[in-house]
């Protein structure tokens, strides 16, 4: 099957594209090459599919990019050892010392340190804005501006930004768009289809699925940047083992029906936080109150499983929620098939305190998972009572 053939539907593609039984065995599932190295017919001889070492390219991983390809409507796809793996080969390559950056002003904690104490050591400049807000968006842009960095929606407080509008700034400017679009999925958003120039991925979060790997991805359509990209993965050894690049796929076959079912019990979650006496605030991309919902709308099939709320009485009313469920593992991460729940002020953006991005203290962030939804409703209620 064409790694390319976006006639057939998601969930066909999340199955099929990049595993094509093996020829020689007939299995099904695609092996795991867990092999260094390619033995060469003479000097320069390689055999099919072109491999040579592992750190360049590896058949395992070739399945999992050429199916990620697909299902994000790109021509190329680039898989990492962490989302952060990454995000920092999308940065250095896009961007060269005295280079400006507009990153969102609500973004995962890793995003921001990554720019805020490493890339600024390299001459890098980059402004915090309310990305919703497209005319802030454009008064951020300098001539020196390369990149536009989104998270849509954003992490924690589920912010949504228009894709499209954002892509007709960068392309007025002459700079690249970079969507990371882990909430989302490629199930539930599609960038590249609305302008944007890469798309990355925290691999470890729905992708996996499972909470049992960690990895990323960057997928785009542009022959030279995706060039780069392998380059410096390849020059800095920033690659993904073969059976990490097996359990994401593994996971992938199922995140379309995985998908739907985070975003019903996220639904039931926030119907039955509104209103409640503790809850201060509510966010959610699929309330119709949300300032965002109308942008979500047009370019999310759904809203997705992640849900935020403030509650009164301050951070340690927050604590103490964080520490009263039973259901709702506390722990970091998110987009596994277990309900996950956090206090991000003191733990995934402990790094932005004190910055334009601080969060809420008495922020609660939920990654909903795929349990039956009124257990997981009597959960969190009774951790509220």
């Amino acid at each position: 099957m064409s790694e390319g053939d976006s006639r057939l539907g998601f969930e066909t593609r999340a199955i099929h594209v990049g595993q094509t039984p093996d020829p020689r065995t007939g299995a099904v599932i695609p092996p795991i090459y867990a092999t260094s190295t390619f033995a060469q017919d003479g000097v320069g001889g390689l055999r099919e599919g072109g491999y040579e070492y592992s750190r360049t390219r590896n058949p395992t991983r070739t399945a999992l990019e050429e199916c990620l390809a697909s299902l994000e409507g790109g021509r190329h796809a680039l898989a990492f050892p962490s989302g952060m793996a990454a995000s920092d080969v999308a940065m250095r390559t896009m961007l060269r010392p005295g280079d400006h950056i507009v990153i969102p002003d609500d973004a995962y904690g890793g995003t921001f340190r990554l720019v805020d104490k490493v890339l600024v050591l390299w001459g890098i400049e980059h402004t915090p804005v309310h990305q919703a807000d497209l005319a802030a968006v454009r008064a951020a842009i300098r001539p020196n501006t390369k990149v536009i960095w989104c998270e849509t929606p954003t992490n924690p407080l589920l912010a949504i930004s228009d894709l499209a509008g954002l892509a007709q700034i960068a392309a007025e400017a002459g700079a690249r768009l970079v969507v990371d679009n882990t909430f989302a999925t490629p199930y539930l958003q599609s960038p590249l289809g609305l302008g944007a120039d890469v798309v990355l991925h925290s691999t470890t979060k729905y992708l996996g699925g499972h909470s049992d790997v960690v990895g990323g991805a960057l997928i785009t359509s542009d022959d030279e940047l995706n060039e780069q990209f392998a380059f410096l993965r390849n020059a800095s050894g920033s690659v993904p083992g073969p059976f990490d690049a097996w359990l994401t796929l593994r996971g992938v076959k199922t995140l379309a029906v995985r998908m739907e079912r985070h975003s019903d019990n996220a639904e039931r979650i926030v119907e039955a936080l509104l209103g409640h006496p503790r809850v201060e605030r509510v966010y959610y991309p699929g309330l119709r109150e949300h300032p965002g919902h109308e942008v979500a709308a047009k370019q999310m099939r759904r809203f997705g499983g992640m849900v935020s709320f403030t509650v009164a009485g301050g951070e340690q009313a927050a604590l103490d929620v964080t520490a009263k469920t039973k259901l709702f593992i506390l722990a970091e991460s998110l987009g596994g098939v277990e309900s996950l729940i956090e206090h991000p002020h003191k733990m995934t953006h402990a790094s932005v305190a004190g910055s334009e991005l601080e969060v809420p203290d008495n922020l609660i962030r939920l990654s909903v998972g795929i349990e039956d939804g009124t257990d997981l409703v009597q959960d969190l209620l009774q951790a509220l009572a």
